[in-house]
């Protein structure tokens, strides 16, 4: 498993997607917002996401439980489609 910051030029990182030997290649999201590393990321097949600040970044302790789970829900759903693209 590769784990790498998002590739600037989309599809740069396909070969090592396609290597028999990497199981996976999953990619930060290198200090992009949600949705900008969203949108990098759905432009790179076969990438996936962990995205732990951004997956983070909207969560505020102030929040209700009811509001907590709903930003977190939809962070978490945004980034699984952006992963499956």
């Amino acid at each position: 498993m590769l784990k790498l910051s998002l590739p600037v030029e989309s599809g740069k990182f396909e070969p090592l997607v396609n290597h028999p030997k990497v199981l996976r290649v999953v990619a930060l999201s290198g200090g992009y917002k949600r949705p900008e590393a969203c949108v990098e990321l759905a432009k790179n097949k076969g990438i996936i996401a962990s995205f732990s600040r951004a997956l983070l970044e909207d969560l505020r302790h102030q929040m209700s439980d009811a509001e907590f789970d709903a930003s977190l829900g939809a962070a978490i759903n945004e980034i699984h489609a952006a992963s499956v693209a």
